[in-house]
């Protein structure tokens, strides 16, 4: 690459930009779309509020609803609680599953939290609706995977919905629009014994 001449750098670039051009003229203007952030690396939460973000800047109103960390009451909160009226916001898990050690409660407190989280989804006044940890709450067995298809296909066209949580089912994973994989490579806790850390875990 460091070998080419500022001419031939600039022709690539060109034709970089028409093949982009090109898709750009074929997609389609606009879809609600179905969004999973899955796997063992950190960071699927904070992409998905990276989007609430995003969504509260273009005026939309948003929903979140949080189906395991909810015994955390995360600092996100603290900070997106400052829009209200434009977001609402449901922590309805009651900590991880370790910590609450009452399977039957999990399950009751799941389902409480997806009950919820429909209402939002088929409300047409949402442009976008986070299910946060949800899949781990697929993955423990507690909701069913086709009650939450079936859920999805009641939002509105134009509305989006993101699932975040490892272990995303391969049943989500087709439905969805846009799935990325957060690969774990590295985590401080287990590779030098260093502890959650404020403002970059909760």
């Amino acid at each position: 690459m460091t070998n080419i001449t500022q001419e031939q750098y600039k022709q690539k670039m060109q034709r970089r930009k028409q093949v982009q051009e090109e898709r750009l003229a074929k997609a389609a203007a606009k879809k609600g779309l179905i969004i999973v952030n899955t796997g063992n690396g950190k960071g699927k939460t904070t992409a998905a509020l990276g989007m609430v973000l995003r969504s509260l800047g273009h005026g939309y109103k948003v929903a979140i609803v949080q189906f395991i960390k909810g015994a955390w009451e995360p600092a996100e909160k603290a900070v997106l609680e400052r829009w209200e009226g434009q977001l609402e916001f449901y922590a309805m898990g009651e900590g991880f599953t370790w910590e609450t050690q009452d399977r039957d409660r999990d399950i009751e407190k799941a389902e409480a939290a997806w009950q919820k989280a429909l209402t939002l989804i088929r409300n047409p006044d949402y442009q976008l609706v986070l299910l946060d940890e949800v899949n781990i709450a697929l993955k423990l067995g507690y909701l069913k995977v086709e009650d939450i298809l079936a859920g999805l296909e009641d939002k509105p066209e134009d509305a989006h919905v993101i699932l975040t949580g490892r272990g995303a089912p391969p049943e989500l994973i087709e439905k969805a629009d846009l799935v990325t994989e957060m690969k774990l490579i590295k985590h401080p806790l287990k590779e030098q014994n260093i502890k959650a850390q404020p403002g970059i875990e909760f």
